[in-house]
């Protein structure tokens, strides 16, 4: 990267992480942030029956095989269907890699007949926002403003400096994309 580019990708962090801080809204245990798709914490993803009385059928975790994270395929069993991302919320970790399949991931489960999909990690505000804000990207065609927009009328979130960065470069991508070919 250019030093040019790389002082353009700082402000335009910079200015999403101005955006993020606006947000004034209390942080709770889960928030629909679109439609039938909640960001959650740990703590409700391990609660079953709270799960069953939203409707949850699909649960993304972030937090795979972390510490304080229990959930699995056999945890869940056949009550939900679980896909696991064993991402960790850092400065080094390149959570981009599981951008498509967490996209897919959600879109076939919010396509399927009362389809409601959580996506967690252990506070449901960094890695598993920066996963839904993925798919609305990938799957909405929304731009990474309008993304983040969307879900802080719903929930404060806070992806990591690093994770805004990998969503700045998929959006710049995206909109690359879009531009050579304007039906996508």
């Amino acid at each position: 990267m250019t030093s040019q580019k790389h002082k353009q990708g700082l402000a335009e962090i910079k200015a999403l992480e101005n955006i993020l801080d606006g947000c004034k809204l209390e942080l709770t245990a889960v928030d629909e942030v679109w439609p039938n798709l909640y960001i959650g914490n740990v703590a409700l993803a391990q609660n079953k029956s709270a799960l069953k009385k939203i409707g949850i059928t699909h649960i993304l975790n972030a937090a795979h095989a972390k510490q304080g994270s229990i959930g699995d395929e056999s945890y869940y069993g056949t009550e939900f269907v679980y896909h696991g991302i064993p991402a960790e919320d850092s400065g080094k970790f390149d959570i981009s890699v599981h951008f498509r399949s967490a996209s897919d991931f959600i879109h076939k489960a919010l396509k399927k007949k009362n389809g409601k999909v959580l996506v967690h990690c252990i506070m449901g505000v960094s890695r598993s926002s920066t996963l839904v804000l993925a798919y609305l990207m990938l799957r909405q065609h929304l731009t990474l403003r309008a993304a983040i927009q969307q879900v802080i009328q719903r929930r404060p979130i806070y992806p990591n400096r690093n994770f805004l960065g990998l969503l700045v470069e998929l959006d710049t991508q995206l909109q690359r994309k879009r531009m050579m070919c304007p039906i996508l």
